[in-house]
């Protein structure tokens, strides 16, 4: 099945699963916020398209395991919040920022765009493909476990926070994650490897807005 087709799939389920729950429904858990974090883009590349792992104007493609994250943006009652904007950054596979304040000595990746902006569709519907992103160092013998910064803008609310993946080690240490209320709230959702693209694996993360 080609990714796009896997894609609409598995977010039209999720979407039906939502309608279907109705306005009788328990309120959802808001997404926690979590840290801005000192790496926010201060140069872009020109291309901020929803594919981190290819830049226009080149031929290579990012180094690491390709993913691609999709949910939807709702409010605390389960609606959809319609054209929300988010603004995606993150270190490439192997745990450096572009940016000049990150003074870490892993390789830059200049096939990776490391940073998009994206809007949801009517149905609050979005979708990026990127990189995992590597662990990283931040002194005193502590890591940053792998992360993606996400700065959500809905109709009258902004959110801040941070998404992680089940099942890493550094999860339990890292200094943000532990803190997030609830942890569930950040976490993407492991779906597996994309048919028809076994070499990439698929995530689901929604993001709950108090009133969109």
């Amino acid at each position: 099945m080609p990714i796009d087709d896997f894609n609409r799939r598995t977010i039209l389920a999720a979407g039906l699963g939502a309608i279907a729950a109705g306005a009788t429904a328990a309120p959802l858990d808001l997404t926690a916020t979590q840290d801005l974090g000192p790496f926010y883009p201060v140069m872009r590349p020109l291309d901020q398209d929803a594919d981190l792992t290819r830049v226009a104007g080149r031929r290579g493609v990012a180094s690491g395991q390709r993913i691609i994250i999709s949910g939807r943006v709702l409010d605390h009652a389960g609606r959809a919040v319609p054209h929300a904007a988010l603004d995606i950054w993150q270190a490439n596979s192997h745990g450096r920022y572009a940016h000049p304040g990150d003074t870490h000595d892993a390789p830059l990746d200049s096939n990776f765009q490391g940073s998009a902006k994206i809007v949801a569709d009517a149905a609050g519907r979005y979708r990026f493909v990127t990189i995992k992103p590597g662990a990283y160092p931040i002194g005193g013998g502590l890591q940053r476990t792998p992360h993606i910064h996400v700065d959500v803008m809905g109709r009258s609310q902004r959110l801040t926070t941070q998404i992680y993946f089940p099942g890493e080690p550094l999860n339990a240490t890292d200094i943000l994650f532990p803190h997030a209320s609830p942890q569930a709230s950040v976490i993407a959702r492991a779906l597996g490897a994309v048919p028809g693209a076994a070499e990439t694996l698929a995530f689901g993360w929604d993001v709950v807005l108090m009133t969109g």
